[in-house]
């Protein structure tokens, strides 16, 4: 199990994803934190919170940090990558649009399921995002389609703050979220790399 000392996500990285959302893409980078505390491993319960009415599955490529990272160049970032996961960035969608920040429709525990940690692709574009719910597909996204590349996402990323040893940075969610209820079970897999498969109940 992943002990980071921070996990950044990425907002609105896939063009698709964030039309759906009613958005464009940004600018620069959109980030936000998770707490550790959110963190579970496969297997493990996604609990629906009972403040939320509404939460939804976002798979995600998540690159593991397995060295420290200040001031990065693109190709220091690269280099530095541990390895790479699977990621449920689960959210409380009725609370994020609620609320004007997402500290708490991400923030819940439970909320980042993580798979085992796989090795890193000679290609990070070639990368592939699957969500699968109750056995069927609902997302599906190559590395190559975000609008941020994962190189200079990390490398942005220490340039804000540093990336220690086993931070975990989840690189954005491709479009066809969707709600999750009780009694459903939800999967993430990088294809050939990594994936996390968890029940869904009420808290």
């Amino acid at each position: 199990m992943l002990r980071p000392t921070k996990i950044i996500c990425v907002g609105k990285n896939y063009r698709a994803h964030a039309a759906e959302m009613g958005g464009e893409v940004p600018a620069y980078p959109l980030l936000f934190l998770k707490p550790p505390s959110s963190l579970i491993a496969e297997g493990d319960a996604i609990e629906r919170p009972s403040a939320s009415q509404h939460v939804e599955y976002e798979g995600e490529i998540g690159v593991v940090i397995g060295q420290r990272l200040r001031d990065a160049s693109e190709v220091e970032a690269v280099a530095a990558i541990a390895g790479i996961v699977a990621v449920n960035d689960v959210t409380a969608r009725d609370l994020q649009k609620t609320d004007g920040q997402w500290a708490r429709a991400k923030g819940f525990d439970t909320f980042c399921p993580v798979g085992p940690m796989g090795p890193v692709p000679s290609s990070l574009d070639d990368l592939v995002v699957v969500t699968r719910v109750n056995g069927e597909e609902r997302q599906r996204g190559r590395a190559s389609d975000m609008a941020f590349a994962i190189p200079m996402l990390l490398a942005y990323i220490s340039r804000i703050m540093t990336l220690e040893p086993g931070d975990l940075v989840a690189t954005g969610t491709p479009a066809g979220v969707g709600p999750l209820v009780a009694g459903d079970r939800v999967e993430v897999e990088i294809e050939g790399v990594s994936r996390v498969s968890n029940p869904v109940v009420d808290r």
